[in-house]
Formats: structure tokens, sequence, C-alpha cells
């Protein structure tokens, strides 16, 4: 029998009404992907997939406490599906009690499509994206640039059942669009992006112009040395810097005194939770850092879909609803990041991952208006996205990596000419206290996290003293 050939929700209950162990949880991922290559203004290569993961989860009641067991495997046809089961509790009664156990997410709760067949995609997607995109090649090719990049869709439908009664399901699209131009000797590179969830509102011909003028920009080379400039960060680098920042806010380390999150000097006495930074003022901006399920156009899972266990997510947890959650609110720090057990841990409140993130401050100019407010008391950088991002010290969450594809210098409100690259070292959550404006929230593309994190909403900031701590030779 072939991987398809039975459908997401009968492998689902096959694998309950096979498991001996006491506990079980099955997800099982339906992927399909869609794709488009380009080169010099020209399509290399297009393509479509698909695939099937299954994830159990055995857990296993001792005289010490519940073991968990955790196997994933690839196209598992239906006489290897035993075998994987057993392979899972085999891998719990062989390992320790779990720290993070809990019972099961209990209830009947069912989506009303869980028997339903997977949701896919096709090159179907392409169908108004391919023609435009053949239209920016032409635009491009007349302006003397050559366009490099490529188009990513794909679909997940996660079928979760648990022997707890739950089955649930959640269909997840994800699309990407990475253009890049340069100009014919390659001397110059521009680069935008943008995410989308059905490329109906994606169109490569608007990213052309805004590369086509970030090239324009780039006519004039001006070398600057390393310091602190004011620096408009866009909205793709601010995405960037403040998902690394989520990913760093797991209660449980900050309560050890092991984050950035961790209050100072705290008393090893008091309540784990009392040794976090929860309540305190992070920006006079009224920034607010948030995570939703229902964000328009950046719907994510309703509920946790854990594959591991690990600081921010605890397979025990699979099920458990999803809501709005606030993690910085009007500037104060409001939550931290929580499963079940390090909520109980710390005595602060459950606050699961969620797989969005955004930041609203209220803000209306867009970046153009920011530029033009920019460079009159001194020269101001403005960049074009981040890359090679590294933590360099969890106590502080400073972070180094590269600036990439156009940093521009601003003067009295104008853009006058592209300057070196550097090397930057910027702690965000230091940003966010020194950061005097922020611009209007939109849609964004995270550059360096995109083959994980996609779906972010953020404004541009300013920020007055943003550190270059060396010129770099990076593209």
């Amino acid at each position: 029998m072939s991987p398809r050939s039975s459908r997401p929700h009968e492998i689902v209950e096959r694998a309950l009404e096979l498991s001996r162990a006491d506990g079980c949880v099955v997800i099982a991922d339906e992927e399909s992907s869609a794709n488009l290559r380009w080169a010099g203004n020209a399509l290399t290569t297009n393509g479509v997939t698909r695939g099937r993961t299954l994830t159990v989860v055995a857990t296993v009641d001792g005289g010490q406490g519940t073991a968990s067991g955790v196997v994933s495997r690839s196209a598992v046809t239906a006489d290897e599906l035993e075998g994987l089961v057993r392979a899972a509790e085999a891998a719990a009664r062989s390992a320790g009690p779990a720290e993070d156990a809990q019972p099961l997410v209990g209830g009947v709760a069912a989506s009303a499509d869980f028997t339903d067949a997977p949701a896919e995609t096709s090159s179907d997607v392409f169908a108004a994206f391919a023609p435009a995109l053949g239209e920016s090649f032409r635009q491009a090719g007349a302006g003397g640039r050559e366009l490099y990049g490529f188009a990513h869709h794909g679909v997940v439908s996660s079928y979760l059942g648990t022997s707890a009664g739950l089955r649930l399901r959640h269909d997840q699209p994800t699309g990407t669009l990475e253009l890049n131009a340069k100009s014919p000797d390659r001397s110059r590179s521009a680069w935008a992006g943008r995410a989308t969830r059905d490329f109906t509102d994606v169109d490569p011909r608007e990213l052309d112009a805004e590369l086509a003028r970030r090239l324009g920009w780039a006519e004039r080379r001006i070398e600057l040395p390393a310091g602190r400039y004011e620096t408009l960060l866009p909205p793709t680098a601010v995405a960037d810097l403040l998902i690394y920042q989520l990913w760093s806010s797991a209660a449980r380390d900050a309560a050890e005194g092991r984050t950035v999150f961790s209050k100072a000097g705290g008393d090893d006495g008091a309540p784990a939770g009392v040794r976090t930074r929860l309540g305190e003022k992070l920006s006079e901006l009224p920034l607010t850092l948030r995570s939703d399920p229902q964000a328009a156009g950046l719907e994510c899972a309703p509920f946790v879909l854990a594959h591991a266990s690990g600081d921010d997510a605890s397979v025990f947890d699979n099920g458990l609803p999803l809501t709005a959650t606030d993690w910085v609110r009007e500037g104060v720090l409001n939550r931290l990041l929580t499963t079940r057990h390090s909520a109980a841990l710390t005595g602060l409140p459950l606050a699961p991952a969620i797989d969005n993130l955004l930041l609203e401050a209220g803000g209306s100019r867009s970046l153009d208006e920011m530029v033009a407010a920019s460079g009159h008391d001194g020269p101001a950088l403005l960049l074009t996205c981040l890359w090679y991002i590294r933590e360099v010290d969890p106590a502080t969450l400073l972070l180094t990596g590269l600036t990439r594809d156009g940093v521009y210098l601003v003067e009295r409100g104008e853009v006058v000419g592209e300057v070196n690259n550097f090397r930057f070292n910027e702690s965000p959550v230091d940003l966010l206290s020194r950061a005097v404006e922020a611009g209007r929230t939109e849609r964004t593309l995270p550059r360096e996290w995109s083959d994980y994190f996609t779906r972010a909403a953020m404004p541009a900031l300013r920020v007055p003293d943003f550190h270059m701590s060396s010129v770099s030779q990076g593209v």
C-alpha cells in the first residue's frame, strides 16, 4: 500500500488503535508545495512536491512519573504503521520520567473537517502571478536590470488525534516571494521580499520598480566608517530581530536567571515568577508586541501542535487552545513563553508559543515618509535587511549580524547614495528602549528566518544610535 492510499485521519485513528501506551498523541502532517525559480530575467525551474510525515508521542506511567517517547517518520506505509507506534512506545519505556509531564489535553473537541481530504497547493496558485513575473522580466530587461529569485507556496494539513479524545485539524498555507535585482556588472544589488497566503496580493512588477529605485541610489558609492548612526530599520529587519527576541523569552530560563528577561540581582529565595522582568517598562513608545492565531492575513494554528518538547513547547500540551497574547503591552513586558509545566513551575500565566508576531505602536508614517524626516541633524542610514544573525550574549540578548543588499545614506530627507555594509552589535530589547519612532505596521517577510517563521507584521523603527560595530565586505 502506498503512503498516500489511506486518508490522514484514518492513519491517525489506526495509530491510536494500535497504541498500547498509557497515552498517545498522533500528528499526521500532509504537505504539498509548488515553486518557481528564475535567474537573469528567465524562469529556470518549477516543480510540485507531495509528502506526509507522521509523529507518534507515546506516554508511559511509572512509579517515578510519566515518560514520553516521540518518533517521526515520513512516507509511512500501512504496513510500517505498527512499527512506528511500537518504536515510540519503546522510546518512552527506555526514557526517564519526562520533566514536562502533564495529563494529555482532554475533552471532546473535534474539527468539523477532521475527516475531509487534506488541502493541497499546485502550480495553479501561480496562475496570475506567473504572467506578472514575465512582465517584470521584460520591465527589468528594458531598464538594464537582471532579476533573480524564487516563489514558494506550501500547504500543510495537520491532523491531531489523542487518546484523550481530541480530533483537531488545521490547514496552513505559506507563501514567500524573494526578488533580487542586480546591475549587469553585478556591482549593485537590491532585495525585496513578501509573505503571502495565496499569491493574489503580491505583484513582482511593483517589487521590481522598488528595486530599480534602489539600484539607482547605489550608482553613487560612499564609504563610511563604523560607528553609531541614526538608522531606519525597515519592517523585515525589525521582524528578524523581534522573532529572535520571542524565541529567547522562555519564562523558565528567565526565572532561572539565564536571559535578558531575568531580573538583575533577583533574590534566589523569591518565587520564580518574581525573578523576571515582567511588568517592567521596555520602551517609552506605546509598543505592543503580540501574537494572535486569528490575525488577518497571518492566521495560524489555533491550538498547540508540538512535535517535540523544549524550553517553549511540550508534547503533552498538544491540542491546547491558543488565544491572542500580548508579549509586550504599551511598552511594558506582559508575558513570557510558558508551557503548562513551566507555568506551574514559575507561577506565571500560561502563554504557549503562537506562529505569528505583530508589533504595533499606532504609527501612521510610511518608510518613505520616515526617510523624508531623517538626516536633518547629521547623516542617517536606511537599511534593506539583515542576515547571518547570531547570539553573542544571552544575558543581554546581544546579537551580531550583517547588513545586506543595500545600506543607503540619507541627508536632509533624501537618499544620496549607497554606503558600505556593516557588522552590527545590538540587542533587540535594548533597541526597543532607544527607538524614538515607529512607523505604520505592515505585513513583512523576515528575510533571515523565512525558512522557519513567515507570518509577521511590523513597523519601521527609527533608532538614533544604531551600533555599526565594524565595516563589512558582505554583499
